[in-house]
């Protein structure tokens, strides 16, 4: 597999307004018409590199369509992917707003398209619109819910099959159905799954293998 290239900004907007359900849609309607005119859209192929961890913050990516890796990295190389960002994610937001490096590396997993706000005009487009912060509050605090989720669901976990099934069991409910028989199609790699759940390829493999030949799932 190809090594993973960094953005290129140079696409600029091709799509019309926010829909319904996306990140900041419940800002007031001129507070979102502004949003709106400080936003640049951009495609970018699979194994694209967001931005990096550690990188100095640039601005936010609202993700339109496609999916995004969220990982960290440990100083001796090993990661941990700490979420797959659907459509209406926003990417970099803690570190844009408070000018710390991105917590997180952000890697395209599809053809994705995203909205892209600089730092510089996000700072003052929150400066000059105050009622915008409710709705980025609200979006944190659902994400910091998100995260306490994760972390009891896999940090309490016994075993690496238990953290396994948690982890199936829960993309089970939210992944793509394939048949009536509600089999679910997984589009990630043994690696993938193993770095989401803290354990290593070959463990998931194995385990993987051993509920097919139980015929769980």
């Amino acid at each position: 597999m190809s090594a993973p290239h960094r953005v290129n900004f140079i696409e600029k907007c091709q799509t019309g307004e926010m829909r319904e359900g996306d990140s900041f849609s419940s800002f007031p309607a001129a507070t979102l018409q502004m949003f709106q005119n400080i936003k640049d859209t951009v495609t970018h192929a699979k194994g694209i590199l967001l931005f990096v961890e550690g990188e100095s913050p640039r601005g936010i990516f609202v993700l339109c369509q496609g999916r995004v890796k969220l990982s960290v990295c440990s100083g001796t190389g090993k990661t941990l992917i700490f979420k797959i960002a659907e459509t209406g994610a926003v990417l970099g937001l803690c570190a844009t707003i408070n000018g710390q490096p991105y917590e997180l590396t952000a890697e395209t997993l599809d053809t994705c398209q995203l909205k892209f706000v600089r730092r510089e005009d996000f700072l003052r487009f929150l400066s000059e619109h105050k009622d915008a912060w409710l709705g980025i509050a609200r979006y944190l605090l659902d994400e910091y819910s998100a995260a306490l989720g994760q972390i009891r669901t896999l940090g309490l976990a016994q075993s690496a099959e238990e953290k396994l099934a948690n982890f199936l069991l829960k993309w089970g409910s939210t992944g793509e159905a394939v048949d009536a028989e509600r089999h679910i199609k997984l589009p990630l790699t043994h690696d993938e799954i193993a770095q989401m759940i803290g354990t290593s390829r070959e463990t998931v493999t194995r385990l993987l293998s051993d509920l097919k030949k139980r015929q769980v799932g």
